[in-house]
């Protein structure tokens, strides 16, 4: 499979990119599925738009942050600019978009927020709200991936081409840093560009040289869908959500242990594993997450009052 899509659907004076369109999906669906859990607690839908804002600042804020702090300190210790504003300045100035997200850092900045909410705004337990709130979040990480597979990023090791699970993205930036896109088609737009390589015959060479890969991004979003149906079928099917942090636990193993198990195939996104070696930084950050969630699933227990809380 030759993967080439466009950035985004053009509508004229502006164009929704597939990606920015990912997390619109992602955020809408998870407020819908929260209605439904808000009305099954007989908790005011009022309290839903609050949840809804802080999770959206949240999920961004922190995962922005995490890209920064986890994967690419190095550079923006030295470009602090450049953390919070959608441009880069340096070797030149250049609308970029908000590049560069990290799902461990989405998870702490979600955690941190929640507490809060549940706090100042919803007055229940934290991990009442987290219970609920991780349903969402991981039908949302199906979308994110997706996002990133139509952004051609955080793709696999390189696959033989026989075999057909392989794709070839033409987007892909490891093959682009050691090859001038604009000087081989002597064109300006990055699009158009693209476009010649993977349609023009007289680029025929180029194109072949671009490696098939492993789609770890829809690796991951596939099992992705797995936890997320897991997580709904236990919250309204099963007496599970009784027992505070048992869902939330569940979700801390599934979630990431899938993140630990497809970084094998994924390309090095850089970061701590340089120092620590051995594993990822997507798997070392992965396993304080997953401890946490074993540790749930031993003191999770039914509290004896909730009606402090209300």
């Amino acid at each position: 499979m030759i993967w080439n899509p466009s950035e985004g659907i053009n509508i004229g004076f502006f164009t929704i990119r597939y990606y920015s369109l990912m997390f619109v999906i992602a955020f809408g669906l998870g407020w819908y599925i929260m209605k439904h859990i808000f009305k099954k607690e007989n908790e005011p839908i009022e309290k839903l738009d609050t949840l809804f804002i802080w999770t959206v600042v949240a999920t961004l804020l922190g995962a922005r942050l995490g890209h920064v702090f986890f994967y690419d300190w190095e550079y923006y210790q030295n470009n602090p600019s450049e953390i919070l504003l959608p441009f880069r300045f340096n070797p030149e100035f250049e609308f970029t978009g908000f590049q560069g997200l990290a799902s461990h850092g989405a998870a702490i900045g979600i955690i941190i927020a929640m507490y809060f909410y549940s706090t100042k705004v919803i007055k229940r337990p934290m991990l009442w709200v987290l219970d609920r709130v991780v349903i969402p979040v991981a039908s949302g990480a199906v979308f994110v991936r997706i996002g990133n597979f139509f952004n051609s990023e955080i793709y696999g090791h390189v696959t033989s081409k026989d075999n057909f699970y392989g794709v070839k993205f033409v987007r892909e930036d490891e093959f682009w840093n050691s090859h001038s896109l604009s000087q081989i088609t002597n064109t300006v737009n990055k699009n158009d560009a693209f476009n010649l390589i993977q349609n023009d015959p007289k680029f025929a060479d180029i194109l072949n040289q671009i490696p098939y890969r492993h789609p770890a991004q829809l690796y991951e979003a596939g099992l992705y869908i797995f936890v997320f149906l897991i997580l709904f079928f236990l919250y309204w099917k099963t007496e599970t959500a009784e027992k505070h942090g048992l869902l939330f636990g569940y979700f801390l193993i599934l979630l990431w242990s899938v993140r630990f198990v497809v970084e094998y195939v994924k390309v090095s996104q850089g970061g701590i594993e340089e120092t620590f070696g051995l594993f990822s930084t997507g798997q070392w950050l992965s396993v304080p997450f997953i401890l946490v969630g074993i540790y749930y699933l031993f003191v999770a227990e039914k509290p004896f009052e909730d009606t402090f809380y209300n």
